[in-house]
């Protein structure tokens, strides 16, 4: 990959998208690339979003080894070797005069007749009691005509807002101007991969307007000398369906929110957002790729918020989905496609993959059918290592539990099996990595057991196999895991070293101790010259030897 690399997440579906992303960085599928990511939500307290970017910031603390290049270096085959740049856009909807349709649409300084005539085309388009009410600081809740409108308006004003200057600038706006800049900048050889939704209401909404509302941002800031090079830029989107399904709203809270989502109508929406999609010349015309994702009715998620919609804010923070590591994985597909091929494409190209399934419609979720068979063996040596990695540290010396280092317990034992070359580390520099896997794999705090993202995608399977072994999964006896049979296939388990009257698990940490002492696993520079990136170099090196990989 040459081109430079951009994401962009819009509503709470393409912020769990995203979350999948980060996770394949930090398994190491983006050697050497530094990858520009935009935040666009009309919900600057959605629970979702929050998290992701919260997970940005773990990564980054992982990635910092010096204090001077926050958010570290771009690295090769190794853990964490993308840099990852965070930008963060939301259109303000907090203040009264815009805080429904209705507010914004009022003209100041009109007569009645104007005002008439004003709310007769309001009402001609969106219907009054209900979608010129709601609150639009929840999102578009399925209103695709109205966001799609709403949000190209809310980059427009952004860009005019910080062209014009000032202290009435907000944070946001600065954020997605400095995002458009970077594009501008690298247009010439850019690749703007962007997650949503197409059945709820920003995603479905903003997927269409985001390359001319990106250009007319442009012409904004360079003053009219640049616009969007559509032959140059090359955009690739999800197209992802419903996945996942809730109660109906309750008359109480329909009368209270006006308009609140309805999972029955899911399907609807999406076939309606397609056909608008595929209809649309501009649509067309802009992106490359777009990546139909669905799945299986019987696989569908029910979120139950004791009995309420979650509109928005705080609540939104659903559990992860396998359908978002297949939107993360039309990513990786899209930026290591031939530039000349993308390029080409004169209408949208469509894309899907069908996985395998067995006579009773159960899911077997391999790597291939995530990546295709070609990339299989990349994908479950790279996430495979960042799975071991993880009950390494979490089960093995016990950092699940917050209170505990498991990196700094590893190096004790190392240290006790003269293996000392990275005993130097600080707590700080320990518990970041710690922080990190229990958010990819699994943590214990005062209330019990909490799945992280990778378990999360396993129990969302139901009774089907992702991936790796089941266990790589078990939630009891944590401590007895072996983290060297956690690759299904048996010709990447670990060797056996020892007492041969000694159990398997036992003699193959002996076999890992030595592999991780041999001289060979030592990093080399491209993989890190500090010392925090030269560990996590040389366990990526010792693990993926020992799966022999």
């Amino acid at each position: 990959m040459n081109d430079h690399l951009f994401l962009i997440a819009i509503g709470g579906t393409g912020m769990r998208c995203l979350e999948s992303f980060v996770h394949l960085c930090a398994a190491g599928l983006f050697d050497n690339e530094t990858i520009d990511i935009l935040t666009l939500d009309t919900d600057q307290t959605n629970g979702n979003k929050n998290r992701v970017e919260s997970l940005i910031g773990l990564y980054n603390d992982v990635k910092t080894a010096d204090p001077t290049t926050p958010g570290g270096v771009e690295r090769t085959d190794t853990f964490f070797s993308a840099k990852l740049k965070l930008y963060r856009f939301f259109t303000d909807y907090s203040k009264d005069n815009r805080s429904n349709f209705g507010a914004i649409s009022a003209t100041p300084g009109l007569n009645q007749q104007q005002k008439d005539d004003n709310q007769d085309l309001s009402d001609l388009l969106f219907e009054r009691n209900t979608v010129q009410q709601f609150q639009l600081n929840h999102g578009y809740r399925a209103q695709t005509h109205l966001g799609s409108m709403l949000m190209y308006h809310g980059i427009v004003e952004a860009a005019r807002n910080v062209k014009r200057g000032g202290s009435h600038v907000q944070e946001q706006e600065r954020e997605l101007a400095a995002f458009i800049k970077e594009l501008t900048k690298n247009s010439a050889n850019a690749r703007v991969f962007v997650f949503g939704s197409v059945f709820g209401g920003t995603g479905a909404s903003s997927i269409p307007i985001i390359p001319l509302a990106f250009s007319e941002a442009m012409r904004i800031s360079s003053g009219g000398a640049t616009t969007l090079n559509m032959s140059k830029v090359l955009f690739g989107s999800t197209l992802l369906t419903d996945y996942f399904s809730f109660a109906n709203p309750t008359q109480q809270q329909l009368a209270k929110d006006k308009v609140v989502a309805d999972s029955n109508v899911f399907a609807l929406n999406s076939q309606a957002a397609m056909k608008f999609y595929d209809g649309d010349v501009t649509t067309r015309n802009t992106y490359k790729r777009m990546y139909h994702i669905g799945v299986p009715a019987a696989l569908k998620t029910a979120y139950n918020n004791n009995g309420m919609v979650a509109t928005g804010g705080s609540e939104q923070c659903n559990p992860c989905h396998f359908a978002e590591l297949m939107c993360a994985c039309a990513a990786f597909d899209f930026f290591n496609s031939d530039r000349q091929q993308l390029a080409a494409i004169k209408n949208a190209q469509y894309l899907y993959r069908n996985v395998e399934v067995d006579a009773n419609g159960v899911l077997n979720l391999t790597g291939g059918s995530f990546v295709g068979m070609q990339n299989e063996p990349l994908f479950e040596k790279k996430l495979g290592a960042l799975l071991c990695f993880a009950h390494i540290v979490l089960s093995k010396f016990q950092g699940a539990f917050t209170n505990v280092s498991g990196v700094s317990n590893m190096l004790d034992y190392f240290d006790k099996a003269k293996f000392t070359s990275y005993s130097f580390l600080s707590d700080t520099e320990c518990e970041t990595i710690d922080k990190y896997l229990r958010e990819f794999g699994y943590f214990i705090g005062p209330n019990g057991f909490y799945l992280g993202w990778i378990y999360q995608l396993n129990a969302s399977v139901g009774n089907g196999r992702f991936i790796f072994s089941p266990e790589a999964f078990r939630t009891t006896n944590m401590e007895d895991i072996d983290p060297g049979i956690l690759q299904r296939d048996s010709s990447h388990f670990w060797d056996t070293k020892g007492n041969i009257f000694a159990s398997n698990a036992d003699r193959h940490w002996n076999y890992f101790v030595e592999v991780v002492k041999n001289p060979d696993m030592l990093p080399t520079a491209n993989q890190g010259t500090e010392p925090k990136e030269q560990l996590l170099a040389h366990m990526y090196n010792a693990i993926n030897t020992a799966n022999n990989f």
